[in-house]
């Protein structure tokens, strides 16, 4: 026990002088059971520390993936930890904990004056499990780092986020003051190569490796062991994973995928809809509503454009860049599906046709509530900079 407190306090001591994310001030903390859901790095850890520093409740992290864990039950440690007037209990990688479901619905419903947040892979499905969390805990899903973020990680700028109606409407007003803040061409550049993660900070030169790194991880120690894939299974997921990041955005033929990776095609869907789960893959459907993963997409992505220069170094589309870093972004905040007429609907009402300076509005011309994101530094009227749509969260 003495080994869990300790390390919580030493834990605690690394994060004094990180800078908040955006969801922690949108954490309703009082809240019994909360579950913060994200990709391996996006900051999961930090924002649970920061809030262990900040609470006046006497608290402790622990990572229920440490060794201690192989041979004690969550249940009986907090018990334990109840007994010497602890009241807020941080628990980090639930997912790699067997009884996770089980123990959280127990601590919830023994302890009415304890707080409980965990936080697991975006995997995480809060239904599955022995137990059903589903009315008890509330869930939060943490996306990778904004651009408004990145500028405010990098140079320290303090931005406030902007709704998609003031964007629309107000960014001919907006964008003059806010470029005079920043570099548009190296930084908004910076970010689309490697400006995603928060770990950019510390590990810019070994940023990519980092980055392949924690792919293997998402798909070894998460997703394998929490779908309970067969071996044989997670090799195809790996080589559909290469085979789509050859393409994207890509157009899937489902019956070709399956001939090509020698696997049914139910599983290729199933394999789909996992990648996009792990915050891997960007799927764009039809609608967001009652989708089931057996419905094939329009398009597949790669979940953000860091991802595209990882697996095309030297190759890295422009277009696809573009029109990632737009569907990772818009997709954070609003319900982002495919258009008839342009490259995305956003909310059901407007379409956005994405390009460079020279795009013209052709494509989308006489749509109603119909945009061009363009990668512009300033624009006028509906020819909208592609940047300012960083600027949501």
């Amino acid at each position: 026990m003495e080994y869990l407190i300790e390390k919580s306090a030493r834990k605690s001591k690394q994060v004094q002088s990180k800078k908040k994310r955006y969801l922690y001030e949108q954490i309703d903390w009082q809240q019994r059971l909360i579950l913060l859901l994200g990709y391996r790095g996006a900051g999961k850890t930090t924002i649970l520390l920061q809030q262990l520093l900040a609470s006046s409740e006497q608290g402790i992290y622990m990572s229920l993936d440490d060794f201690y864990f192989e041979t004690h039950r969550l249940v009986e440690t907090v018990a334990e930890l109840y007994g010497m007037g602890y009241r807020l209990f941080l628990l980090d990688e639930v997912h790699r904990y067997e009884m996770w479901s089980k123990d959280l619905k127990q601590l919830y419903d023994d302890y009415e004056d304890i707080r409980v947040v965990a936080t697991g892979s975006s995997i995480l499905d809060i239904s599955q499990g022995n137990a059903d969390l589903s009315r008890r805990a509330s869930v939060y899903h943490l996306h990778g780092l904004s651009f408004r973020e990145y500028l405010s990680f990098k140079k320290n700028l303090v931005l406030k986020s902007l709704p998609l109606q003031e964007i629309l409407t107000h960014h001919h007003l907006i964008t003059p003051d806010l470029l005079d803040k920043f570099d548009f061409e190296s930084d908004f550049q910076n970010y689309l190569k490697s400006g995603y993660f928060p770990f950019f900070l510390e590990a810019n030169k070994t940023y990519f490796q980092k980055l392949q790194e924690t792919i293997h991880l998402v798909i070894d120690s998460d997703i394998t062991p929490y779908e309970q894939l067969q071996h044989a299974t997670t090799k195809t997921l790996k080589k559909l994973l290469f085979v789509l990041s050859e393409s994207v955005p890509f157009t899937p033929n489902i019956n070709k995928l399956a001939e090509k990776l020698e696997t049914p095609r139910n599983t290729v869907l199933r394999l789909l809809d996992i990648l996009e789960k792990a915050q891997i893959l960007l799927l764009l459907r039809s609608s967001t509503s009652g989708i089931s993963y057996l419905q094939k997409p329009e398009k597949i992505y790669l979940h953000n454009p860091n991802f595209i220069h990882l697996f095309s170094p030297t190759m890295a589309n422009l277009g696809n860049i573009r029109e990632t870093f737009f569907f990772n972004q818009v997709n954070a905040v609003h319900a982002v599906t495919s258009s008839k007429f342009g490259d995305f609907m956003v909310d059901d009402t407007f379409v956005f046709e994405i390009g460079g300076p020279s795009k013209t509005s052709e494509q989308i011309r006489g749509v109603p509530n119909s945009y061009l994101a363009l990668d512009i530094a300033g624009g006028n009227d509906k020819r909208i900079p592609l940047w300012l749509f960083g600027m949501l969260y």
